[in-house]
């Protein structure tokens, strides 16, 4: 991967950016496409790269930029915060993690607590852990102290550095979606350098985690003429993850086309088209009809929109460690960029 491409994607992975608070990774992603587009945003919070502005027709291309996290719901009188989760977790995966509260005057770091072993009894082992029995401790003295610090309604990320795994691959806590994003506004990069005759507009989409809110305005507002939509799949290349309910998808094997009921079928074809074309391998995923992305909001806009939806395979979703094979990111956007100078070839409308 080029060298600035790669200080971006590292430096939107480390910023924070929880469903209804994504400034800190917008202005990371604003900042790297002025470089080639040009950037706005809107009243949500989503930003915009338009690239060949005077195209004939338009393709918006989504990548969500937004991550799960927590949200503070009750700060006692010991000083503990108590948090239910913004987005889907599950509440092992919490125990012992440590946080960054977005808090109006600066990060505060906490840690999430729960009570050790030697203090349960077998029955409290027992029973499935849920996320109403954590809490976050910043080591406040009291509630005063903590509530000095930190208000009901804060929000929160995992304080999870990038880390560097064997060869390509690497792991945090916000791959999805900024890998999404990453493509969103790399993929404009690429189409800017060598563009097609329709005008492109890479999109880095807000509050995809709870309620689609980003891709609604964004697709209400632009009314494209198509959508390319970025996110993240589960991979079967990890034990106790069935093919035969996936299918056959693994880190370093390139795009996953999302097919089926969920995606229009004049794209999902395109895309495989321009592939094959340019030598891209890919690999397919099942869609029986919500496809869980962008996409199911995108296509219901205005009179509707012909979506396409193509995936970075990413190993260990919503945890803190997700992992992703850089040499899957740069194809993907690769091919998003060559799809979108292809888009003549979509068949008319009738």
């Amino acid at each position: 991967m080029r060298a600035d491409s790669e200080t971006f994607f590292r430096d939107l992975l480390e910023a924070a950016g929880p469903s209804g608070d994504e400034r800190e990774a917008a202005a990371v992603w604003r900042k790297y496409a002025s470089g080639f587009a040009d950037v706005h945003g809107d009243a949500l919070g989503s930003c915009y790269a338009t690239v060949n502005p005077d195209g004939k027709r338009s393709v918006a291309v989504l990548g969500h930029i937004d991550e799960i996290g927590l949200v503070v719901t009750h700060i006692d009188d010991e000083g503990y915060l108590w948090f239910r989760g913004v987005g889907g977790w599950v509440a092992a995966v919490l125990v012992a993690q440590r946080v960054r509260i977005l808090a109006k005057d600066g990060p505060i770091t906490g840690v999430v607590g729960q009570k050790a072993p030697h203090l349960t009894d077998q029955e409290e082992r027992d029973k499935p852990l849920k996320v109403d029995q954590l809490w976050i401790d910043i080591g406040a003295a009291d509630g005063d102290d903590a509530r000095s610090r930190v208000q009901v309604g804060d929000l929160a990320v995992l304080e999870v550095p990038v880390v560097d795994l064997v060869g390509s691959r690497i792991a945090s806590r916000a791959v999805d979606n900024r890998a999404g994003a990453f493509v969103a506004a790399e993929a404009a990069r690429l189409y800017a350098e060598k563009p097609g005759t329709w005008k492109l507009v890479g999109v880095g989409s807000v509050g995809e985690e709870t309620s689609f809110s980003g891709a609604y305005t964004s697709a209400f507002g632009l009314d494209p003429h198509a959508a390319l939509i970025i996110d993240v799949t589960h991979t079967s290349d990890q034990p106790n993850v069935p093919k035969r309910k996936i299918g056959e998808i693994k880190l370093g094997g390139g795009p996953v086309i999302e097919r089926g009921s969920g995606v229009h079928p004049v794209m999902f074809d395109l895309i495989g088209e321009v592939a094959k074309a340019e030598g891209i391998p890919v690999q397919f995923g099942a869609s029986s009809g919500s496809t869980g992305t962008d996409a199911d909001a995108v296509k219901l806009s205005r009179a509707g929109i012909r979506c396409g939806v193509v995936s970075v395979p990413n190993r260990y979703m919503h945890s803190p460690n997700e992992i992703v094979d850089l040499d899957d990111l740069e194809a993907v956007a690769a091919l998003i960029a060559a799809v979108s100078r292809r888009l003549d070839d979509l068949p008319a409308i009738s």
